[in-house]
């Protein structure tokens, strides 16, 4: 069986199996599932076509015995001839003793490593192993404990003692469909294809596989989800909220209009309402919240907005309260710096319903905090919150309708499969008159010009932030820290403009005092560390000046340069970069092309992945063995229709085609999929 412990296999004892669980494989399931990451061409390359210093597998005849020098403190070198056809050549190990065994007079031979055509010699990385069927080796991710050798020598036992197990899990009619390898064959090929065509046929078959497995999961859940009726339907006023909307101080966008009809859909619905809501820096998603939250209030219900810092907690409070008449809405805000008799008399109003909107930082989920009637929960910048920190807040009340806001754009499909149980609102329009934000990019010698620019910016009445990506000095990075930055800006623009430092690591109420100094023009240059990446809003900032900015990601970039060009006057962000690789000039090009965050987002993707844009954790991102979310995506699209389709079709389950589908299904969601 291949849910047996990796133990049945020759070879592997209680250490080697702690060991392979190290990597995450403990059953043979798992070693046959762990793909490798890539594969070393081990075609044979004829020695006059190598170019000088090209990294090549030569395969040949061992001509002379190795021998071992020593050299230096512990250092090594294996030496010995090879010949191919006629010409004989060098080879070279450095520090590899130990490959001596494997080197054989009068025997082929592999070997992977750089050709120097001056001097006639190879200079050896590895020793290639006969394990692959082809031209091709396959190349894992490995520990200390487990060599490449060692893993695959176990995966061929593997295969070879329970490969006939191996059972087909997709329907036969998408196998037909799609042209796809059968499971088997797949399996065994991401392991040995015989070329590259093979190997991209298994890829294909595993990639649709792992996508249409968990999609199949994600829609099983949305229905389920649509099929219970025991949410909250929050039958608003119609009128008021026409009333409330009208009486904003600007015009809605069309894509606020319509993002905001979808969420009142879903609010006067019986079933529940999970909800993506994606809008760029500035698209005015706040509106849209205020409007959700005023129609849950019109209805009798209480509503909860949770953000992940406390000077964000702050202004979406100061916002609300602008917008709401204070005699019709009351507004609250509950933070850990809120104090004990102050926390205790909003804890009794809330309870009561006294209070109509409480806004928070995690505050909001401790314990004794309860509310009389809550109807909406509402989570800004929810990628920043853990699973069960949202989980534990919708517990607060009966089942309330959930609307996740982000201002982190991310691809359609991407949260597709990031939030698939969700539906998803995008605000793909930005406020008219609102003036694109200019973007460029200095090297650190051009940094006193552009201090002079800023200082005319000052005098026009403006304020600049200055963003560092460190707090202090630090041994590892050579980065400029917030405080020596802060104290430079001081000496430069002194006595006449004011200059504040904010970081994380002040207090709450240090933090609050300094951003207040700028929020009313008491202090006209901020130093910053990330903490003002979301939300802050000082419609005055018309300047961002980015130290190493090539430390910091696309998408971090992006929010940071929305803190300026909030008001009417047009707004500058400068990157101060020099960057060491082409990926990261190419970063600054990509800052400097465009303002349009899903369009960042899209390369911060291509560049870095998902898994270190968005931290798998942290956005419920699934991990795949195989699937690349970003270079899959069109397989991923076909499998999400695929799977809604199949959801579609009444009883599916107990069709004989779709058995090994509905058991995986059923042991995955522990009974949740079916009746």
């Amino acid at each position: 069986m291949l849910q047996e412990s990796v133990r049945v296999l020759a070879g592997v004892g209680e250490k080697r199996a702690k060991d392979l669980a190290d990597l995450g494989i403990e059953t043979v399931g798992d070693l046959m599932a762990y793909y490798p990451f890539r594969y070393d061409d081990i075609q044979e390359r004829r020695l006059a076509e190598i170019q000088d210093q090209e990294k090549v597998t030569i395969k040949g005849l061992v001509v002379s015995p190795p021998v071992v020098s020593r050299f230096g403190y512990k250092k090594t070198r294996l030496q010995f001839r090879m010949m191919q056809d006629r010409d004989v050549f060098s080879v070279s190990f450095f520090n590899q003793p130990y490959l001596k065994d494997k080197i054989v007079v009068s025997e082929d031979i592999a070997v992977y490593g750089k050709w120097d055509a001056k001097r006639k010699t190879l200079t050896g990385m590895k020793v290639l192993g006969s394990n692959s069927e082809g031209d091709f080796a396959p190349i894992y991710h490995v520990n200390k404990a487990v060599r490449q050798t060692t893993l695959i020598d176990l995966i061929t036992k593997a295969f070879a003692q329970f490969g006939d197990e191996i059972e087909e899990n997709l329907p036969i009619s998408l196998v037909d469909k799609y042209r796809l390898l059968s499971r088997k064959e797949a399996m065994y090929a991401m392991h040995f294809p015989r070329n590259p065509d093979h190997h991209h046929q298994a890829k294909r078959r595993i990639v649709f596989e792992e996508f249409f497995l968990f999609q199949m999961k994600i829609q099983g859940l949305k229905k389920a989800e649509k099929a219970e009726s025991n949410g909250i339907a929050v039958l608003y006023d119609i009128d008021r909220l026409k009333e409330f909307t009208q009486g904003l101080p600007f015009e809605l966008t069309g894509a606020q209009k319509r993002v905001t009809n979808e969420i009142c859909r879903d609010l006067r619905s019986p079933k529940h309402m999970q909800r993506l809501l994606q809008g760029d820096v500035g698209s005015g998603k706040t509106v849209v919240a205020a409007i959700a939250l005023y129609a849950t209030v019109t209805a009798g219900f209480q509503g909860a907005l949770m953000v992940p810092t406390e000077i964000l907690a702050q202004q979406h409070m100061e916002s609300l309260n602008q917008l709401f008449h204070p005699d019709e809405v009351r507004v609250a805000l509950l933070t850990g710096s809120t104090k004990t008799k102050e926390r205790r008399e909003i804890l009794a109003d809330l309870v009561n319903g006294d209070i109509d909107i409480i806004v928070g930082t995690h505050a909001l989920i401790q314990e004794g905090v309860d509310f009389a009637n809550l109807g909406l929960v509402i989570t800004d910048e929810q990628h920043r919150f853990g699973v069960n920190q949202r989980r534990v807040l919708r517990e607060k009340g009966f089942q309330p309708d959930v609307l996740f806001m982000t201002a982190t754009p991310i691809p359609r499909t991407l949260a597709i499969t990031a939030y698939g149980e969700m539906d998803v609102s995008i605000i793909d329009e930005m406020p008219a008159g609102r003036i694109p934000v200019e973007t460029r990019w200095i090297r650190p010698p051009q940094l006193p010009q552009v201090l002079e620019w800023t200082y005319q910016e000052l005098n026009a009445g403006h304020q600049m932030y200055v963003i560092c990506p460190l707090i202090e000095e630090s041994e590892t990075l050579d980065v400029q820290n917030a405080v020596a930055i802060y104290e430079e800006l001081q000496a430069y623009f002194a006595p006449k403009f004011t200059v504040s430092l904010l970081h994380g690591k002040m207090k709450n109420s240090e933090k609050d005092a300094i951003m207040e100094t700028f929020k009313t023009n008491d202090s006209q240059i901020l130093v910053s560390t990330t903490v003002i990446e979301v939300g802050v809003n000082v419609p005055n900032a018309t300047m961002m000046l980015i130290i190493d900015a090539d430390r910091f990601g696309l998408a971090q970039l992006h929010q940071l340069r929305g803190r300026v060009g909030r008001g009417a006057e047009a707004s500058y962000c400068v990157l101060v970069a020099n960057p060491k690789n082409e990926t990261g000039k190419e970063r600054m090009k990509i800052m400097t092309e465009t303002t349009n965050g899903f369009v960042v987002s899209e390369k911060d993707l291509e560049l870095r992945g998902p898994g270190e844009v968005f931290g798998f954790r942290q956005s419920g991102l699934p991990e795949f063995a195989a699937a690349d979310l970003v270079t899959d995506a069109h397989i991923l699209e076909v499998a999400r229709k695929e799977a809604q389709a199949l959801w579609k079709m009444e009883n599916w389950e107990i069709l004989p085609e779709y058995t090994a589908l509905a058991t995986y299904l059923e042991k995955e969601g522990e009974n949740q999929f079916f009746d």
